[in-house]
């Protein structure tokens, strides 16, 4: 496997742009579908303001989805080439026989996320609690807390709390107005809630660390069809280049988050920005080594132990080829 690790600062990028003469025209298109309101959409319009993904030689063009769902229907079909989806998915479809694989994006994770007036400080306190969770049953957040509990308790966390599922917008709000305990979110929407008061007891990161996961498991990854890499792997390439470049942008240069205000819904709201600036950060992947796939690996039998066939489907091992070696 290449060992990828991007550093790369301004005067690095200068001299890369200012050496791309060639216009997009000339160049492979990637096709990339992307949620219209996902923060995937942050990575995105920076690679297009800076001219990354020519400098990597590739024609980046995005497609906005209107659901999870609709990301991966294009995918299979090959309306797109490339989507933003977890490494459990894409297991679950090479198990099945449809040949996809991915590139780590991000190991930006939720929390456990409590309204200061609960009462609740830690894990222990949830005994009882009304706690609001984004997503469903299988939710891997979730599955993930019910892991730690387990670790630590003799009982099922399950049937301890009284569990809400729902939309991450209403969770928070229910947090906010005391209709919840505590919630368990996606990371900017715990994000949002720590701007607007609301307090951290745990994070997936530190609940994983618990349980023995030798280093956060990217969840995310840019997927794409074994196909794809094979018909036109330098593009494939170019595009996972620009997108690691971004992330070194985004890393190291405040000015260059200025011009993501607007799209980050925090053009007034200098606590939202920043925090979500902040958490944004520590979910950058900076590299792709084989400690992550090591890291996924551990990660995934957890979701077996807890979340059985309804989360992994009927393969309970991470399929083979889950993360692309080809880069």
């Amino acid at each position: 496997m290449h060992i990828n690790q991007i550093k790369l600062g301004a005067a690095a990028l200068s001299v890369i742009l200012a050496g791309t003469a060639t216009v997009a025209q000339d160049l492979p298109e990637i096709e990339v579908g992307v949620l219209s309101y996902g923060t995937a959409q942050w990575e995105m319009k920076v690679i297009e303001d800076m001219g990354l993904d020519t400098a990597h030689g590739v024609d980046l063009v995005l497609r906005d989805l209107g659901s999870e769902q609709a990301g991966d229907v294009a995918l299979q079909s090959g309306d797109v080439d490339i989507i933003l989806t977890d490494f459990i998915w894409v297991s679950i479809q090479r198990n099945a026989g449809r040949e996809i694989t991915l590139v780590p994006h991000s190991k930006a994770v939720g929390a456990v996320m409590t309204n200061p007036a609960s009462g609740i400080g830690s894990l222990d306190d949830l005994d009882g609690a009304t706690i609001g969770i984004a997503g469903g049953p299988v939710d891997k957040s979730w599955i993930i807390l019910q892991a730690y509990w387990a670790q630590s308790h003799d009982t099922s966390l399950v049937d301890l709390v009284d569990a809400r599922f729902g939309a991450p917008p209403l969770v928070n709000q229910l947090l906010a107005d005391g209709g919840l305990d505590a919630s368990l979110n996606f990371w900017h929407w715990n994000a949002r809630a720590k701007a607007a008061g609301m307090e951290e007891v745990i994070s997936v990161t530190d609940m994983l660390g618990e349980l023995g996961v030798s280093d956060q498991a990217p969840l995310l990854g840019w997927a794409f069809r074994d196909a794809t890499a094979e018909e036109k792997p330098e593009a494939v390439r170019g595009f996972i280049d620009a997108s690691f470049a971004a992330k070194q942008l985004l890393l190291e240069d405040d000015e260059i988050w200025e011009s993501l205000r607007g799209i980050m819904g925090a053009e007034d709201d200098e606590a939202m920005f920043a925090q979500l600036r902040d958490d944004y950060r520590a979910g950058i992947i900076t590299e792709f080594d084989p400690s992550v796939i090591e890291a996924a690996d551990q990660t995934f039998a957890i979701m077996v132990e807890f979340g059985g066939e309804a989360l992994v489907g009927e393969t309970p091992t991470m399929a083979d080829g889950t993360f692309w070696t080809g880069y």
